[in-house]
């Protein structure tokens, strides 16, 4: 499967949940009572808040994946197909870190491109770091626009 069709069934699992949740809370604010419509309103704010972060997560990939096809059009989404790779998919540690290392020194010599900054968020992905490779792909955003 791949990933946008996952993204597209998660999020529909999502939606229901959230309308599920939604009645429940709508349930205990007409129930009337201080705690029903407290625990009501508590209830409320979960599917809130997690429309606003199923949003806000598809903005993401959405920006990110058109900046994927910008970068291949000019060639220059790098190939990590030829990466040693463990029998888990994942690359090997090694070859993750000097790949990021070249990344870096791409970045270092020019970290106005968002070119680069797309590349090194890649490179953190491969080393495992997620929180690092959104900050950075979050930089080539900015810079993109």
């Amino acid at each position: 499967m791949n990933p946008r069709t996952a993204a597209i069934l998660v999020t529909a699992a999502l939606v229901v949940y959230f309308v599920l949740l939604g009645g429940r809370a709508v349930a205990l604010l007409r129930d009337g009572g201080t705690t029903a419509v407290l625990l009501g309103v508590a209830v409320l704010l979960l599917p809130l808040l997690g429309v606003w972060i199923v949003v806000a997560t598809w903005r993401f990939g959405i920006r990110t994946d058109a900046l994927a096809r910008k970068l291949d059009a000019e060639g220059g989404l790098p190939d990590t197909s030829d990466l040693p790779r463990r029998p888990s998919g994942r690359v090997e540690r090694d070859a993750a870190d000097v790949w990021f290392d070249e990344r870096k020194a791409e970045l270092d010599a020019d970290p106005e491109n968002w070119r680069n900054w797309f590349r090194v968020a890649q490179a953190y992905d491969l080393a495992g770091d997620r929180r690092r490779a959104r900050e950075a792909m979050r930089r080539a955003h900015d810079l993109a626009e």
